[in-house]
């Protein structure tokens, strides 16, 4: 069996009708919409080839039919057609973004968030440093006698902030020449390849007063670069699955928000698939608890570099050409305006 125009013209209808409704789709209300010059019978025989093609399917409860997920590949892959993000999201995106953009993590967790409140979906925003990941420079910063902020930034765009508790004494000149010295000793190797140094050995200084700040500060230096080593998951918008019809099922909500409660095997899923804008619908999914869902990822880039994956995850009944316009703006919003800035001069 073939599929022929009328067929896709059809299913595209279906399709749309059934995720802006959630209701099945009956034979006369594709009449009224569609300009075809068909009957209601004629479309109920096409209906019953695309349910013979697995396109759809038939709820027991309902004379109307469904998509399936073949249904929804298809049509994300030939049907949908391309969505304008509207001027006020682009102006909430751009404007949110570049209030935060200096803070990395900071930024990436206010992506997430945009995600959940324009898409009504739930979000999140994958931001790993892998063990690849190599020191850009480092940076101490006094805030008052005895407290110091320790900026260290990886090359991929990474920054970690960390406020330390001094017992020693130091002066600006001092710490400008620490970190100087441990940029001079680190810059350009892998985070991984650090944290197996001998640090000391590797701290040059005849200065007994700078060899006791060095004392004091390595140590957190190396914590705060195993740290680096973590991935952060920022979600967002679970609560919004009580406003879709899907899970008004509390065992099927439940269901869903418990994929979240293993995180580790949730960004596992998330940080192994391709690069890129990617789509997958229910089966689709190698996680088999994701089978009733479809995940959209996107890849995002901090000076050129692949930093992470940002998304959303929902039921297959999802507005698919609005959500992946939405995060492709996000993502080129990011790509082009997170632009890393500090001492590495």
């Amino acid at each position: 069996m073939e599929l022929t125009e009328r067929k896709l013209k059809i299913l595209q209808a279906i399709i749309e009708d059934y995720v802006r409704s959630a209701e099945p789709v009956g034979s006369r209300t594709l009449s009224r919409r569609l300009d075809m010059n068909v009957s209601p019978a004629t479309i109920r025989n096409e209906m019953s080839d695309l349910e013979e093609m697995g396109y759809l399917t038939h709820p027991h409860t309902s004379a109307g039919r469904v998509p399936s997920d073949k249904a929804y590949r298809l049509y994300v892959n030939s049907l949908m057609q391309p969505h304008e993000v509207s001027e006020e999201a682009k102006q909430i995106i751009n404007e949110t973004l570049r209030a935060d953009i200096d803070e990395f993590d900071r930024t990436m967790q206010r992506a997430a968030e945009l995600l959940s409140e324009i898409t009504n979906l739930a979000s999140f925003a994958v931001t790993p440093t892998k063990n690849e990941d190599k020191v850009r420079f480092v940076n101490l910063l006094p805030v008052d006698d005895h407290t110091v902020v320790l900026m260290i930034v990886a090359e991929s765009g990474k920054v970690s902030n960390t406020t330390l508790k001094l017992r020693v004494p130091y002066t600006a000149e001092m710490l400008n020449i620490l970190a100087k010295n441990i940029t001079y000793n680190y810059k350009g190797r892998t985070i991984s390849d650090v944290l197996t140094d001998d640090i000391i050995h590797d701290f040059n200084s005849d200065l007994a007063a700078m060899n006791m700040l060095a004392g004091s500060i390595m140590p957190n230096f190396m914590r705060t670069l195993s740290d680096m080593l973590n991935v952060h998951l920022y979600l967002d918008g679970l609560s919004n699955i009580f406003d879709i019809p899907e899970y008004t099922d509390l065992n099927r909500a439940r269901s869903f928000i418990s994929l979240f409660d293993r995180r580790e095997r949730f960004v596992k899923t998330l940080m192994d698939r391709d690069d890129g804008m990617i789509v997958t619908i229910g089966a689709e999914n190698a996680d088999a608890d994701l089978n009733d869902c479809s995940l959209i990822t996107a890849t995002y880039h901090v000076d050129g570099q692949m930093v992470g994956k940002i998304g959303v995850i929902g039921p297959t009944r999802m507005k698919y050409g609005e959500v992946t316009s939405i995060i492709r703006y996000l993502t080129d919003n990011l790509n082009n305006t997170f632009q890393l800035k500090g001492g590495e001069d």
